[in-house]
């Protein structure tokens, strides 16, 4: 890996890291999205460093933080996930086959409409939704983590409308996400598809993650959660425009 680009991949990560610990999101849409934009490694790649990473980030939110695991909604979404992950993965590969720009519209795609979920402000239930809503979620996301290692989206939304604490909900959902990376990453060693040795000095991302995501807790910045939300989503809507408009003029018009 080239200086320019270990320093681009850096620089996501430290973005990625800082916005997930404000949030509770965003991590795997803003790495991914701007790995797609720039290019610095291939996407199944970068999928698998985004695992990376969520499992590294989620060890230091959940370090003090574990006991507010909310254990129904955390088995309920993971047994679902669990088995959606190995359908995405295989999706992946085929798109991946096929065609690089068809890769980049999807992930485009999913950014886009994760981005303008995550903006909406979920209305609050009165009482906590059914084992089913969130095997029904749990599915979605593991889907998604599957494809490219962001299974965030869903799983924020129907958890933020939980009449649940905000720190059990933000420690359950990060437990999640560090579950679904270590499965994920086990298929990708079963399957035989880890990365290259060169490509490894994107680990060198993970020291990054550390200390943004102690920075984050440390130093938040002089803003409102809302206010962190609406720039996550301004970050996140323009960067997946920007990955899927030239993919799919690619795809309909370029000369094949």
């Amino acid at each position: 890996m080239d200086p320019v680009s270990l320093a681009a991949l850096l620089a996501f990560a430290a973005i990625a890291a800082y916005v997930q610990t404000l949030t509770g999101f965003a991590l795997g849409l803003i790495m991914m999205g701007g790995v797609g934009l720039t290019g610095v490694i291939d996407l199944p790649q970068a999928a698998v460093l985004v695992s990376c990473l969520t499992f590294v980030n989620a060890v230091l939110v959940l370090a003090k933080g574990w006991r507010d695991i909310a254990m129904r909604e955390f088995t309920s979404s993971m047994v679902a996930s669990a088995i959606t992950l190995f359908a995405g993965y295989w999706l992946l590969g085929v798109m991946a086959s096929a065609s690089m720009d068809w890769l980049k519209l999807v992930l485009g795609c999913v950014i886009i409409v994760s981005s303008i979920q995550l903006a909406m402000k979920p209305v609050q239930f009165a009482r906590p939704s059914s084992t089913f809503s969130f095997v029904c979620y749990g599915s979605i996301a593991g889907l998604m983590g599957g494809l490219f290692s962001t299974s965030g989206p869903p799983l924020v939304y129907h958890f933020y409308r939980q009449p649940m604490r905000p720190v059990a909900i933000r420690e359950t959902l990060v437990a999640i996400f560090a579950a679904n990376a270590c499965i994920r990453l086990g298929i990708v060693a079963h399957s035989g598809d880890m990365p290259p040795a060169n490509l490894w000095w994107g680990l060198l991302s993970i020291p990054v993650v550390i200390v943004f995501t102690l920075t984050a807790k440390k130093w938040p910045p002089p803003v409102s959660p809302l206010t962190m939300r609406r720039l996550a989503f301004v970050l996140l809507f323009l960067s997946g425009v920007s990955l899927a408009t030239p993919a799919a003029y690619e795809i309909l018009f370029a000369p094949s």
